[in-house]
C-alpha cells in the first residue's frame, strides 16, 4: 500500500475496571500520561500520517469522551455509540463498518500507545500492506520494547511476515494495539459482542494474518501503578531524542 488509509477505528468503549479507582469517575482513555490523555497519543499518531477520519466508539461515561474529542480538527472524529450495549473489540468494529467504508483502515486501542524512534510505525504499516496477501497486518512489540506489560506473548512472526499463535513462547511478540484491517474480514461476522481475536483467527487460518515489529517503545497502562513507569518511559524516549 503506497497510500495511508484515510480512516481509522479507535477502540475506546471499555470499562477500564483494572484502572479503578481512577476510572470510577473517568473513562480510561482520558487518563493522562505525561500530560496527554491516552486516546490523544493514538489520535496524534493518526494525525501525523494524514488520516482524515477517526471513528471512536464509546460506552462507559461516554459524554466525557465525546466532549474531549469534539475539539479535535485532525483527524475529524465520528462517534460510534455503544451506550445500549458493550460490543467488545470485534462487535464494536462491526457496528462502525458503515462509517469506515470499503477500504483498508487502521485500528487503534485507545489505552495503549507507542513512541517511534525514527519513522512513523503507522506509515511503515501502510507501506508494508499487501492487499493481495493480507486481510490483517498487526503492529507487534518485543518484550524488551514493552513497558507495563504483565502478560505473555501473542504471536510468532515467520520470515515471510505471516503470524501464528505464540502460546506463551518467550520468543514471541506482543500485539501492540495497532493494525491495518480490510473490512472483508468482517464478512459474516456476528454483530453482537465478540473479541477481535475471532477475526485474527479467521485471517490466521487463511494465511492472511501478517505482522510488523515496531521500531520504538510500546507502553500499556492497565492499572494505576502502571502510570509512573509509563511516564518514565516517555521521559527516557524524550531524553534519547534530544
Amino acid at each position: 500500500m503506497s497510500a495511508i488509509p484515510r480512516k481509522a477505528m479507535v477502540l475506546a468503549a471499555g470499562l477500564g475496571k483494572r484502572m479503578r479507582p481512577i476510572t470510577d469517575t473517568m473513562p480510561k482513555p482520558l487518563v493522562k500520561i505525561a500530560g496527554k490523555a491516552l486516546i490523544d497519543w493514538g489520535l496524534d499518531a493518526l494525525a501525523e500520517v494524514g488520516v482524515e477520519t477517526a471513528v471512536v466508539n464509546v460506552h462507559y461515561l461516554p459524554d466525557q469522551l465525546v466532549s474531549h474529542v469534539s475539539g479535535r480538527a485532525r483527524p475529524a472524529i465520528e462517534i460510534s455509540d455503544e451506550r445500549d450495549a458493550l460490543l467488545d473489540s470485534g462487535g464494536g468494529i462491526v457496528r462502525a463498518l458503515p462509517m469506515l467504508g470499503s477500504s483498508p483502515f487502521f485500528i487503534l486501542n485507545a489505552d495503549t500507545f507507542w513512541i517511534d524512534r525514527k519513522d512513523s510505525s503507522l506509515r511503515r504499516l501502510a507501506l508494508a500492506w499487501n492487499d493481495a496477501e493480507m486481510d490483517i497486518l498487526l503492529m507487534l512489540a518485543r518484550l524488551d520494547q514493552a513497558t507495563g506489560h504483565s502478560g505473555g506473548t501473542d504471536f510468532l512472526l515467520a520470515s515471510d511476515g505471516r503470524l501464528s499463535r505464540a502460546k506463551g513462547d518467550p520468543q514471541g511478540l506482543i500485539y501492540a494495539g495497532a493494525a491495518i484491517v480490510h473490512p472483508r474480514i468482517f464478512a459474516d461476522a456476528p454483530a453482537d459482542a465478540h473479541s477481535l481475536n475471532v477475526e485474527f483467527d479467521k485471517a490466521l487460518a487463511a494465511g492472511r494474518l501478517h505482522g510488523m515489529v515496531l521500531d520504538g517503545d510500546w507502553i500499556t497502562v492497565g492499572t494505576p501503578d502502571a502510570i509512573a513507569p509509563a511516564e518514565a518511559a516517555v521521559e527516557r524516549a524524550a531524553a534519547r531524542a534530544r
